[in-house]
């Protein structure tokens, strides 16, 4: 004859098993950062504006982040273009190994601005703090501010030259004053595709922008922000 208290915890166990998959599926999607409901890429990356009337906090953000480092919306817009299409969870490919065993990833890069780890850190140290997530725009787009900031100041890369930037962005300070994104042709034709798309973004912006400028009810002209 089993004991009561043996009887209570057979009883309950299909609980505690329900209890411990409920806790495990839970952290699962904390640890991914809620990909589930992140915002859709937008359907027409080609236009700002229409990016923008998509996703209108993404305007707030990327203003934020100029006027607090100086990047142009349209170069912050553009590199994430660049390195995400704007899709928050991305990260590089696995190596496959007889074409079907998942190997390592090339690089740690996440998020939209596919920020490697080293990086992240130092940015969440300096500027992002401890809550900053390659995967909110927001954090994103302030990064990429911060970073370019950094290449100005080490390498002495104007904000207004976003191929130069973009450069500096994928080499690193040291690499880009060492010219080493002069040998990698891809480079080369990623930082030329960034500067187009940022100077389209901008004449695009110019024609919208003030729409996103005065969309809250709070924001009434002439008082909206410049």
């Amino acid at each position: 004859m089993h004991l009561p208290v043996d009887s209570f915890a057979a009883d309950a166990s299909p609980a505690f098993a329900s209890l411990r998959f409920w806790l495990a599926m839970s952290l699962v999607l904390l640890l991914s950062g809620c990909a589930t409901f992140a915002p859709n890429p937008p359907q027409d990356q080609s236009n700002i504006c229409e990016i923008f009337r998509e996703q209108p906090s993404w305007y707030d953000y990327a203003r934020d982040s100029q006027q607090k480092w100086g990047t142009p919306i349209a170069t912050q817009m553009s590199f994430i273009q660049q390195e995400s299409s704007f899709r928050s969870h991305v990260r590089p490919d696995r190596k496959r190994y007889l074409g079907f065993i998942p190997g390592p990833r090339p690089s740690s890069a996440r998020g939209y601005a596919q920020a490697q780890d080293p990086v992240w850190g130092e940015y969440q140290d300096q500027a992002g703090g401890l809550f900053a997530r390659r995967t909110h725009m927001k954090h994103a787009t302030d990064f990429i501010g911060w970073y370019n900031r950094r290449s100005q100041q080490q390498a002495g890369i104007s904000l207004s030259n976003p191929e130069h930037l973009y450069y500096a962005y994928h080499e690193g300070a040291g690499g880009y004053q060492r010219g080493t994104y002069r040998g990698k042709s891809h480079v080369l034709s990623a930082g030329r595709q960034v500067a187009a798309r940022a100077n389209r973004y901008q004449a695009q912006l110019n024609s919208c922008e003030a729409e996103f400028q005065c969309r809250k009810f709070y924001q009434v002209w002439p008082f909206c922000r410049r």
